[in-house]
């Protein structure tokens, strides 16, 4: 079941779409019989099962209620079916809070993507009685991540994210003095701080990525647009290799809990030291070889940790990305489901034993 917000398509919106279709091939790539819950236009070597019509665009929807009754409906018609379906299994990989409620007698794996800030989710888990589905596993992309969703459920295993490492490495010449900034455009990713920064470090930035926000685009970044700084447009992952290969760092700005940053991991696999704030899994992701973290997140902090990550040899830092191998992020998930799919409902109160919390899980 993936979000609905976007297609799982390339070029992606962000992380969790790339995830979502990585999972999905992947499992099928393995012998798995897989079906994909998932907004018209997705493209996915699983079976197709579109839910929610293309038409529907999540950043323009004026009244949130009429985006939300969208999704819902969307969503319960993914139950229904998996209802009729016959799955062994689901893998809810969507921001809904409907499989919480609706699928408690479902085996079911839980990949958690963000904090636990999901306002209808939490409603959900928080309600009084509410407890997960005995045969029900939550895994967050990071410790960060698992440890803030511990006080709401109770146990959170953690499964890093993985990329294709095949497909992220360095395919282009360094350029110097240049930095780059991935990520979807807004307010909370924070380009108008590395923008800053990559200034006071003497560095022009390119950046690449999604407009989620159009009036934050024009009032914060236009105007500090320049020969200095640059947009390249919204890339598919081909072309973000490309790019991210030039850089001598990659700059890593959420200024919130960011709970993984699979943006860094691309960049780091392709050799590019990453200078990042030190807000969420950032410090967990990029230490200690991957790159640099400020000390502060501020202009300053993160421009100093530039100066440091550039400095960085790109062989190492290339090393240090192996630990998010695809591979390993995948094993762990079939162990995981194989487990939750062969548990009898009789027996599910013992659960499918001990979830993994670190990468040598």
């Amino acid at each position: 079941m993936a979000h609905l917000h976007h297609p799982i398509a390339e070029p992606f919106a962000g992380g969790m779409e790339m995830h979502t279709r990585l999972v999905a091939d992947e499992l099928v790539r393995r012998g798995h019989d897989v079906t994909l819950f998932a907004r018209e236009n997705s493209s996915t070597q699983a079976r197709l099962v579109p839910i929610l019509d293309d038409s529907f665009v999540y950043g323009t929807v004026r009244h949130s209620h009429s985006r939300d009754e969208a999704l819902d409906g969307a969503m319960r018609r993914a139950l229904a079916r998996i209802e009729d379906g016959g799955f062994d299994l689901v893998l809810n990989n969507s921001l809904s809070p409907l499989p919480y409620r609706d699928l408690d007698g479902h085996p079911m794996l839980t990949v958690l993507h963000t904090p636990p800030t999901l306002e209808k989710v939490n409603a959900v888990i928080e309600a009084p009685g509410w407890k997960p589905g005995a045969r029900h596993t939550f895994v967050a992309v990071s410790r960060f991540t698992a440890m803030a969703w511990r006080s709401l459920l109770p146990e959170v295993g953690v499964v890093p994210n993985g990329i294709d490492l095949d497909q992220w490495r360095a395919v282009a010449g360094q350029e110097r003095g240049l930095a780059v900034w991935s990520a979807r455009i807004t307010p909370e990713k924070g380009l108008h701080l590395a923008i800053d920064a990559a200034r006071a470090a003497g560095l022009h930035l390119e950046f690449t990525g999604i407009v989620g926000d159009p009036q934050y685009f024009e009032d914060e970044i236009r105007p500090r647009t320049g020969p200095d700084v640059r947009y390249r447009g919204h890339l598919t992952h081909e072309q973000l290799a490309t790019q991210l290969s030039k850089a001598e760092v990659f700059l890593a700005t959420p200024l919130w809990d960011e709970p993984f940053g699979l943006a860094m991991v691309e960049a780091m696999a392709c050799g590019t030291p990453v200078a990042a704030l030190p807000n969420g899994a950032c410090p967990e992701v990029v230490l200690p070889s991957g790159g640099a973290v400020a000390d502060k997140a501020s202009v300053d902090g993160l421009a100093a940790a530039i100066d440091e990550a550039r400095t960085m040899n790109r062989r190492k830092v290339r090393r240090h990305a192996r630990r998010y191998d695809a591979r390993t992020m995948m094993n762990q998930y079939e162990a995981l489901m194989l487990d939750l799919a062969r548990l009898p409902a009789a027996e599910s109160a013992s659960g499918p034993g001990p979830l993994p919390d670190s990468l040598s899980a």
